[in-house]
């Protein structure tokens, strides 16, 4: 019987050199968007999938993300005298989020090699691994799902999105056959709608040519434990790094009876991109144009502001 997926591991180790000065002193992944840093986004997708453990992965001079999820006494007890309930409630839902836990990667050496340093936290259970500079719209949420598919299969399940042809290279490809959700083993309900596939291969950011579908693997995961143990045979690959597409690729070419076996889903929502500048931007208008305390100002003013500028 496969084990119930609780637990939730966040590569965040990374420099963050494509924002730098701003990640120097402080981690890419607690640059806000809007009030919120990215990283607290990213937790709260993984426990709304029900996920209530939540390993971050992360490097020495980060540890303002430790700092951000723990309780701040001084800080709860001034708001509390000042009477400002709204923020206070803030505050303790970020260190309420989850049970956090962080391990550390003391040098780069790749997404696989980072998902590998969870391994002993992780002990032998199922697992869902989120990257930490990109987050999906709550309104979009699909790792419930992907959840409920790996505990239905046993095996492991990516989350796909469809890229123009040329963009391929940036994204691993993958060799995709449709499947029915009706004919997969287990229980377990999955909501209707979803686009799912069998993968029989994927290769990390392919040459023209070496593509096997404009299907990509983006930032959501989840794995059977065998993965660790096909990490650790992995050799460098790309950049000379150990690379998570990989072994993910092994795990497709196993018998599910080692674990093997992977499945894709295909994400049709939105989904923002933390780590790129244009698409940071992007996100914080969005977001920003979507809350009910700000949308209705900040979208007119940005309204006023467009048009002056195509005035002009």
């Amino acid at each position: 019987m496969t084990p119930p997926l609780r637990k939730a591991v966040i590569p965040a180790a990374g420099l963050g050199t494509r924002f730098l000065p701003a990640s120097k002193a402080i981690p890419k992944e607690m640059i806000p968007v809007v009030d919120k840093p990215a990283i607290q986004y990213v937790v709260e997708e993984a426990v709304a999938a029900g996920l209530s453990e939540v390993c971050l992965v992360t490097a020495h001079g980060k540890e303002a993300m430790e700092e951000h999820f723990s309780r701040s006494p001084q800080l709860e007890a001034a708001l509390e005298k000042k009477g400002d309930r709204a923020r206070l409630a803030a505050v303790q839902h970020a260190s309420g989020l989850a049970s956090m836990s962080y391990v550390f990667q003391d040098e780069p050496q790749g997404l696989g090699h980072a998902v590998g340093c969870a391994e002993k936290w992780v002990a032998g259970e199922p697992f869902a691994v989120l990257l930490g500079d990109d987050f999906l719209d709550e309104r979009d949420y699909v790792l419930d799902a992907m959840c409920t598919l790996q505990q239905r299969t046993g095996g492991s399940v990516v989350l796909l999105l469809e890229v123009p042809a040329r963009l391929i290279r940036m994204y691993g490809s993958v060799d995709p056959t449709p499947v029915s959700v009706d004919d997969l083993p287990g229980e377990g309900e999955i909501r209707e709608g979803l686009e799912v596939y069998s993968l029989a291969r994927l290769n990390e950011k392919p040459e023209p040519g070496e593509e096997y579908s404009n299907l990509a693997v983006i930032g959501r995961y989840v794995f059977n434990p065998a993965l660790f143990e096909v990490l650790r045979n992995t050799p460098p690959g790309r950049g000379g790094e150990i690379q998570l597409t990989d072994a993910i690729n092994t795990l497709a070419q196993m018998p599910p009876q080692q674990g093997g076996g992977v499945y894709g889903i295909v994400f049709r929502g939105r989904r923002y991109d933390t780590g790129d500048k244009l698409e940071y931007l992007k996100a914080v208008v969005q977001i920003g144009a979507d809350r009910e305390d700000l949308g209705q100002e900040f979208s007119l003013w940005l309204r006023e502001f467009v048009d002056s500028r195509s005035g002009s």
